[in-house]
């Protein structure tokens, strides 16, 4: 029986063990952070009340009113909030009750790294999609029209190119409100070169193929061509570049919280936990944002480069 394209690329992708491992561990860090409540909560998951009645107070916050009305509780694995203060447990190390230890205001390390995957995560994929649908735009454009379009769009890449994404990226931000959906878009607005020089390039590539020539003999419109015709065979090369650009975004949020132009406090944030350390010196903030930054960043390179090793037909 014959496999299909994307089957055979699926079976090399499988073959591959760090790219699948890589996989693995993307789909449980995003598990991670999708359920990060169930995970880490000050409220319980499930909860009994005198009366019989089962509630669910994590959905619900106005619940944790009567606490001692609960009969039966159900509580996650972490039972405290990412921004629950307590000054009495200042800078703990791991322990039995706090297994990463504390920070600089008593906040579990544990259930901050938890709720930190969603910004790290969000702002990777929210990001990645911002330039790479720009991307892919303004270099479908440039490759297929070509002449005046072409030249204009390329220079423009150049320009943008020539200024070093993260000081450019830092300068806008420096002059925004702290927010994560600026982070997002800065991200994004200032990313997109890369793919757009690759989807021109792959363009260029494959307009002058026959299957494409018999579609513009037929009139099939510009639009139709594009993004019926070229874009779906050129697309393999993006979806690499993009899976290493949530890796970069990653890094670029978690860089932009250690020096104080990210999230703030707070909101749970890899790099802002790892900023606490250059005044405490706690080895404790150091290891464990470290670490879940490493393994996220490495990751999705290892994806990406399974899924660049796949699609390559030699």
């Amino acid at each position: 029986m014959k496999r299909g394209y994307l089957s055979n690329i699926w079976l090399r992708f499988r073959k591959n063990r760090l790219a699948a491992s890589g996989l693995f561990l993307v789909a449980g860090i995003t598990l991670i952070a999708v359920i990060a409540p169930l995970i880490a909560n000050d409220a319980p998951i499930l909860a009994r009340k005198s009366s019989g009645e089962f509630v669910f107070p994590f959905l619900d916050r106005k619940m944790l009113s009567g606490k001692e009305e609960y009969a039966f509780r159900l509580n996650p694995p972490v039972c405290f909030s990412p921004t629950e203060y307590n000054l009495d447990e200042v800078l703990e190390p791991p322990s039995v009750k706090h297994i990463f230890g504390t920070d600089d205001r008593g906040r579990d390390i544990a259930s901050r790294l938890i709720y930190g995957s969603r910004i790290s995560l969000s702002v990777g994929f929210v990001a990645v999609s911002i330039y790479v649908l720009i991307g892919v735009l303004l270099g479908s454009f440039a490759g297929y029209f070509g002449r005046f379009a072409d030249s204009l769009i390329s220079r423009i890449i150049e320009i943008v190119i020539c200024f070093p994404a993260f000081f450019l990226i830092i300068t806008i931000i420096a002059y925004l409100p702290s927010s994560i959906y600026n982070i997002m878009i800065v991200i994004g607005l200032t990313g997109w070169p890369g793919v757009a020089r690759l989807v021109r390039g792959e363009i260029l590539k494959i307009k002058s193929i026959d299957y494409v020539q018999s579609a513009r003999s037929t009139g099939v419109s510009s639009a139709r061509i594009i993004f019926r015709h070229i874009l779906p065979n050129a697309i393999g090369p993006v979806l690499v570049s993009a899976t290493f650009g949530v890796a970069g975004a990653i890094l670029v949020e978690s860089s932009l919280s250690f020096l104080g132009f990210g999230v703030q406090p707070p909101t749970p944030s890899w790099g802002e936990i790892l900023a606490q350390a250059k005044q405490y010196l706690s080895w404790w903030l150091v290891l464990f944002p470290g670490i879940a930054i490493f393994i996220t960043v490495t990751a999705f390179n290892l994806v990406g480069e399974g899924i660049r090793d796949a699609i390559d037909p030699k």
